[in-house]
Order: C-alpha cells, then sequence, then structure tokens
C-alpha cells in the first residue's frame, strides 16, 4: 500500500543554542486519503533521545494537515547519540465518523497488524556554530558527518571562527573539515599573526600544523615567531618541520629575534629545554647572542636556575661566556645570584676561581671558594680536569693539600685517563707526586706518558712506571 502521510520536509533542522535550553523545529504530515481520517504516532529512533515530540499521537483529517514541534532539551550540552537520530512515522487507518481520543490511539498502535503501516523515517539533524564547538571539543562516535552537517548552515565567518576554535583544542580532523568547508586558513588575529603560533601554544599535536600548512596557511617567522614558540614547547620535531617548510626564506633563520631582541635559543635556555638548545646550535644558532638587556642565553638560564641549560650552553660556547656582561655590566653569575639560585655559583664563577687559585697556589682564594662560595672541589672545567688536576700539574702541594683536606677525590680520571699524580709526574713535580703517593693514591702511570718531559730521577719509578712506594719513606 502507499503511504498514508507526507512530510513537508526531507530533515528535520534544529537549530542548537547554548543560551536557549529548549530547541526546536517544526515540520507537517500531510494526509494523503480523500476520504479516511489517519491516525499517527511519532517517536524517536534513540530510546534515549535528548529529543521530545509535542504530539505524540494524533488523528489528521482526510486531505489536512498538522503541525508538530520536534524539541531538544539541554542544559547546555547536547545528548548525542552513536547512531543517527530520526522520527518515525507509523500510521493507520480510521473509520469515518469514528472519534479517538488519546489513549485509544495510544491503544492502536500497541498492537502490531495489518492496520499499522511505518510510513516513513525523517532524519533529524543539529546544527549552529554552537553545535560544532561542542563537537570540536568532545570526541564524538562519527563526529566527522556531525560536523559536516553542523556547520552546513554556517556563515563564512562562523567557520573561520570555528577554525580557530578547533586549531585551539587541537582536533586535526576537524580543522581538515572546516577548511574543506571553507573556513579560512590563512586568517589572522589582532597581531597579526596566522593560525600556527596558536596551534603550537595550546601544545597540540604537529598533525594540526601540517594540516594548516598543507592547506596554503602562509607563515611570516618575523611576525608569527614559530621558532620562538615551538622552543617554548620543547618541541624539536616541530622546529625541524617549520624549518623545512620555511626553506630558503629568510625567516628560516635560528637566529630570529622577538621583540625582546631573544632568540629562541634564549627561549629554550629559560625553559631549560637542553635538546632544544642543542638542536638550535647544531643548525647553526648562536648561543652568545644578546637581547636588548644584552642578556645572553646564559643570562637567561641563570635567571631561572636552569641548571641543564647552563650546562648546555657552557658546553657550547666555552668558559669566556661567563664572562659577558649584560647593559648594567651584571654576569650571569651575577644574575643568578640576584635571584637565589646559589647552587648555580659553582659552575657560573666559584669553580673557576677554585681552578684558578689552585693553579695560583692561593690558600685564602681557595678557603673563599670552598667555604663561603660553596664551590664543587671536585667540579671539572671544560677539559674534565679538577682543581686537584691543576694543583699537581703545577706543584702546588699547599693546594693539593687543601683540597684533599676538603673532600677531593684523590685519583680523578678525565677522558684520556689522566690524574693528578700522571700531572704530577709528567710535569716533574716530584714533592707533589709523593705527597699524592703518601696520602694514598692508588693511580697507575702510563711509563711512555709518564717520563714525557720527566725531571725526577728515573729510579723512583719501576719497570711499570709506578712510583716506588720506598722513596716516600
Amino acid at each position: 500500500m502507499d503511504r498514508l502521510v507526507k512530510a513537508d520536509v526531507k530533515e528535520v533542522v534544529v537549530l542548537f543554542e547554548k543560551c536557549n535550553e529548549n530547541c526546536s523545529a517544526t515540520f507537517k504530515l500531510t494526509n494523503l486519503m480523500h476520504a479516511m481520517a489517519v491516525a499517527v504516532s511519532l517517536t524517536t529512533t534513540n530510546p534515549s533521545s535528548p529529543f521530545s515530540i509535542d504530539i505524540p499521537f494524533s488523528t489528521i483529517p482526510p486531505l489536512s494537515s498538522s503541525t508538530y514541534t520536534l524539541s531538544l532539551f539541554h542544559n547546555g550540552t547536547p545528548l548525542v547519540s552513536t547512531a543517527p537520530e530520526a522520527i518515525v512515522v507509523i500510521t493507520s487507518m480510521l473509520l469515518a465518523g469514528k472519534s479517538h481520543d488519546y489513549d485509544d490511539l495510544r491503544r492502536l498502535f500497541l498492537k502490531p497488524g495489518p492496520h499499522v503501516f511505518h510510513d516513513a523515517v525523517i532524519p533529524v539533524s543539529i546544527v549552529g556554530p554552537d553545535f560544532a564547538e561542542f563537537l570540536i571539543s568532545n570526541h564524538v562516535p562519527r563526529s566527522r558527518s556531525l560536523l559536516n552537517k553542523a556547520i552546513s548552515r554556517c556563515l563564512p565567518s562562523q567557520l573561520t571562527d570555528l577554525l580557530t576554535y578547533a586549531v585551539e583544542c587541537g582536533n586535526a580532523e576537524s580543522v581538515a573539515v572546516l577548511i574543506d568547508a571553507g573556513a579560512d586558513s590563512n586568517s589572522k588575529d589582532s597581531n597579526g599573526r596566522s593560525l600556527v603560533p596558536l596551534a603550537i601554544q595550546a601544545g597540540n599535536e604537529m598533525e594540526v600544523v601540517k594540516v594548516l600548512l598543507a592547506s596554503g596557511c602562509v607563515i611570516e617567522n618575523k611576525v608569527d615567531l614559530v621558532l620562538h614558540e615551538a622552543a617554548a614547547a620543547n618541541r624539536v620535531d616541530l622546529m625541524r618541520l617549520l624549518l623545512e617548510f620555511l626553506g630558503e626564506d629568510d625567516d628560516a633563520d635560528v637566529d630570529s629575534v622577538n621583540h625582546e631582541g631573544r632568540t629562541p635559543i634564549h627561549v629554550a635556555a629559560l625553559h631549560g629545554y637542553v635538546d632544544v638548545i642543542r638542536y638550535c646550535v647544531s643548525m647553526g644558532g648562536n648561543p652568545n647572542v644578546a637581547d636588548r638587556k644584552g642578556w645572553t642565553p646564559l643570562h637567561c638560564a641563570a635567571s631561572e636556575g636552569q641548571l641543564g641549560s647552563v650546562e648546555s650552553l657552557l658546553w657550547e660556547c666555552g668558559c669566556h661566556a661567563k664572562r659577558a656582561v649584560d647593559r648594567e655590566g651584571k654576569t650571569a653569575f651575577a644574575v643568578a645570584m640576584e635571584n637565589g639560585h646559589v647552587e648555580l655559583g659553582d659552575l657560573l664563577h666559584w669553580g673557576d676561581v677554585l681552578f684558578r687559585a689552585a693553579r695560583l697556589g692561593d690558600m685564602h682564594g681557595m678557603a673563599s671558594c670552598l667555604t663561603v662560595g660553596g664551590a664543587n672541589v671536585n667540579g671539572r672545567d671544560q677539559n674534565g680536569w679538577t682543581a686537584l688536576h691543576w694543583a699537581a700539574l703545577k706543584g702546588k702541594v699547599k693546594s693539593v693539600e687543601v683540597l684533599l683536606d676538603n673532600g677531593a677525590d684523590i685519583d680523578p680520571v678525565d677522558e684520556y685517563g689522566c690524574t693528578p699524580l700522571g700531572c704530577a709526574v709528567e710535569s716533574g713535580h716530584l714533592q707533589v707526586a709523593l705527597f699524592l703517593v703518601a696520602r694514598g693514591s692508588r693511580a697507575s702511570l702510563d711509563k711512555s706518558k709518564a717520563f714525557k718531559g720527566l725531571v725526577a730521577p728515573p729510579k723512583l719509578f719501576d719497570s711499570f712506571g709506578r712510583l716506588n712506594k720506598t722513596c716516600v719513606t
């Protein structure tokens, strides 16, 4: 049998608005019968649906129409089912002249049989920017198809606003859907910056950035400062991607500066991101650039107490970086002390002073470093040497004694196997060598190295190049 009723729409579209707790849409059903009334039952496909129909059971006279309202009640968050939502239209013919109340109609449709027809299924869609926002910010099943439907009634400006929101949420799939629908991927914020720095700031996955770049999003690094943003996010992978994208452009520069005159290395130093520092230097970045305050990256790291950054920068820059002063004449050490980061004192100053005092035999200077400055008696310089190595090399017995009395390791080894005892022997300082042995040095000496430039009588050493301890007595 043909249909008994006909809907005036192919789809019921509900505009979702957060500020409106009852969002609704109307539709009409027309009785196609010329001589008989039609009973109508309206339900939704999802039993737990947030939708309701104002007249679930009704009677439509011959060739007449009735209007129905589908309402979506919510508290600001729409409930979205995993299956598509629809209105099921069930009908039955009524005998002419017989009236039916609500209960009669309900009982009529409770009884299955040939008198009941499944007349139509009318799809239901929720649209509007508010609903699109909900889909973007939540992991909703079928979100791609739902989002395409939700934005079908949005204006171009609304699509672009939604794109910005999707970038902030890190929803790469939604970003792609919105760009395909006409959102402007080259929209700028009030500062003229593109969507790429926004994606990085939000801590999003790389996929969002990739989608934006693939869509033709234009980056102006002098404005967008994407390398600075990636450095602040500790994202070496993003920096690599962005540098490849920028290619040979003038903007593709790891030494580009922001309004403070700081490079991405400054930014990484402030946050303690050692991998970013190393990557930037490997790409030709200069770790000694001074900003508008005269601060180098080392000053920045010192100001925040970033031990890892300080160690990395000293490795990359060398000890001369410690002597750089800002516009107020302050070294990184002074900045660290002003900010209470005394734990950096040894690396930035006291260690150097201790090495110098040990080399010169300056007892007062050594005492100041070890007691007042808190210098690490076993700290190492860029060569891997401790203060004891230097004191032994220079033949400063008093320095050796003070260092040992303050807890210095007696046999520290550098990367080439050199010990303080080896330094003393190679430089011909027998008194220091004998003193170290007397204090318990167990270091063995490589004869081929130990006797290079040796001034000491050979009888002090055995055939293996070790000190003859019988000579110590």
